[in-house]
């Protein structure tokens, strides 16, 4: 993958579930439009299900570049999003690896506890120096306030540094999420 492709593309991390309020269904597609009208690519986890199917549908409908990326063993059973181009790689932590590959950002979308997974990943990296790519989780809801307070307990324990806690931006709106990523 060559430097200037990465750079062009953004990460999300999003549930395979639609969650219990509209309104995330509605943020994952809008976050989907804004990343395409900024002619950057969309890498997420490659199904048509929940949130990720509806991130795909706004970048898709709009135009965009979309990549998925799934694990062999997910392939059959969870339904590969038809308008993505579905990548596929031997486990999760492969699949981990290559959207880091592939995206220059990272924003993260209501989930479970995949998408905290994957959120825990890419921070932890940062903070090791493995890449020093943005990060901001799109708080749809104030889905994202209770990992806040923790986060903020963690740095009032001293186990996580108040640099560490800067790591992850926060956003409420679609757009101001992918420019806070968006490559320069």
């Amino acid at each position: 993958m060559s430097a200037a492709a990465e750079r062009r593309r953004i990460c999300v991390f999003c549930g395979s579930r639609m969650g219990a309020d509209p309104a995330y269904a509605a943020a994952a597609h809008d976050l989907g439009a804004a990343i395409a009208k900024r002619d950057l690519g969309l890498v997420f986890g490659g199904t048509g299900a929940g949130l990720m199917g509806a991130v795909a549908d706004g970048a898709l409908e709009a135009g965009g570049e979309v990549i998925g990326v799934m694990p062999s063993f997910l392939v059959d059973g969870a339904d590969p999003h038809p308008g993505a181009e579905v990548r596929v790689v031997d486990s999760l932590a492969d699949r981990k690896l290559l959207m880091a590959d592939l995206a220059a950002g990272f924003v993260t979308l209501p989930g479970g506890l995949g998408t905290l997974d994957e959120l825990a990943e890419m921070v932890t990296w940062t903070q090791l120096g493995v890449h020093d790519k943005p990060l901001v989780l799109l708080d749809v809801l104030g889905y994202w306030a209770k990992l806040e307070e923790l986060l903020d307990s963690m740095v009032d324990a001293g186990f996580l540094l108040p640099e560490g806690r800067a790591l992850l931006r926060v956003e409420i709106d679609p757009a101001a999420a992918v420019a806070a990523v968006e490559p320069k």
